[in-house]
């Protein structure tokens, strides 16, 4: 088992009613995770899985609401993030581990070190919710309920469908840099090897980087007005921000800078202080972001649709929730993924969720609603469908 250099977060940083710790013996890692409230909860536990770039810390927000409705709640660092191994990750690494299975088997794994036999909720954000909507699909005895923030599962391929090829191949690719304004989906430059060291050592520090990242995904950039697409096509895809369909010749830290928010904004954004951007940039300056972008070198390459594909014509069984925000753009990056999400991943329709004021991060734009649907949500009676 990889050795952790670093321990826990100083209590002295975290917000009050979060602790930190290092769990031994997860699937082979020695896991980070955030906890707040007693164990066992009152109301049960909760486990909330963050996305990229993000860290078990940015659910710090929500953590103390859940917890004083009476729930433990815990959120770890996942594989290839913050002080979780391994640490750091170079592109010359492993693909395999950073497979939906794997990612899932890790969740299931760090239940049984912290000696839980079953969890209330498993929550995810951005491809977070990936590796929640899998847990949930895979292991229904131990997840016993699914919320979905932002990013939509679609779940395992109907019996009898071709897995296909790998995303990378996909001919969008060639069609999008052949547009009149040459573009590339952000997948793609995420999963090349260059994109870590473009935004681990970009000119404006990690720091300046993830303020104009978080920015333009959020609800404070002005231009986020999200809306169905009318088809997989390179002119469809291109109506979406930067931050998807980038500028071929640019790099996702360049596309940041350009919309860095102003000193006034920065003053004013309540979501994100410059405390709390300083310990989340803090930790990907220590490890860079190479160990979020195995999660997509193995997407593109097609471990997600292989791994799943052994799970043909399963559906959700437990009660499943959906959560976006109104600006954000993640709930239709892939045309039709909401809608067969909706209708398909569980036994009964899912009804999405949209909260006003709340881009990409809208469990750190707008905690107090997210919250609030998780509680109403908590306390459906909990009936397999």
């Amino acid at each position: 088992m990889a050795k952790n250099s670093i321990g826990p977060l100083p209590q002295a940083i975290l917000p009050a009613g979060l602790r930190s710790r290092i769990v031994e013996n997860v699937n082979g890692l020695q896991m980070h995770i955030l906890e707040a409230g007693e164990a066992p909860g009152s109301k049960g536990t909760l486990l909330l899985l963050h996305g990229f770039p993000e860290l078990a810390f940015c659910w710090r927000h929500v953590m103390p609401l859940l917890a004083d409705r009476g729930y433990h709640v815990i959120a770890p660092d996942q594989r290839g993030y913050g002080r979780t191994t391994p640490e750091p990750v170079s592109f010359g690494d492993a693909i395999e581990p950073y497979s939906l299975l794997n990612l899932a088997g890790d969740m299931v794994a760090l239940l049984g070190a912290l000696d839980l036999d079953g969890i209330d909720a498993v929550v995810g954000h951005d491809f977070g919710s990936l590796v929640a909507g899998t847990c949930a699909l895979v292991r229904p005895d131990i997840f016993r309920r699914l919320a979905m923030l932002g990013t939509p599962f679609a779940g395992a391929p109907a019996l009898g469908t071709p897995l296909g090829m790998p995303l990378a191949d996909d001919p969008i690719h060639a069609a999008l840099l052949a547009l009149p304004d040459p573009r590339r989906h952000y997948l793609l430059y995420y999963a090349g090897p260059d994109a870590n060291d473009e935004m681990w050592k970009c000119p404006q520090g990690v720091s300046d980087m993830l303020r104009g990242y978080y920015h333009h995904k959020s609800a404070d950039w002005p231009n986020n007005h999200p809306h169905p697409l009318g088809g997989w096509s390179a002119r469809q895809l291109a109506l979406m921000p930067s931050y998807y369909i980038m500028p071929a010749d640019q790099t996702m830290a360049e596309i940041a800078a350009a919309n860095m928010p102003t000193r006034e904004q920065v003053k004013k954004c309540a979501w994100l202080n410059e405390a709390d951007l300083e310990i989340v940039a803090g930790e990907f300056a220590r490890t860079g972001f190479q160990g979020g972008m195995q999660w997509y070198r193995s997407a593109m390459r097609g471990d997600m649709a292989r791994g799943l594909g052994l799970f043909a014509g399963r559906q959700v069984e437990c009660p499943a929730l959906f959560i976006a925000g109104e600006g954000d753009w993640a709930a239709y990056q892939v045309p039709g993924a909401i809608d067969v999400m909706s209708a398909r991943l569980a036994r009964m329709p899912i009804t999405p969720h949209f909260i006003s004021g709340a881009g990409h991060w809208l469990q750190q734009e707008q905690p107090a609603r997210v919250a609030d649907l998780l509680a109403d949500f908590l306390s459906e009676p909990l009936t397999r469908r």
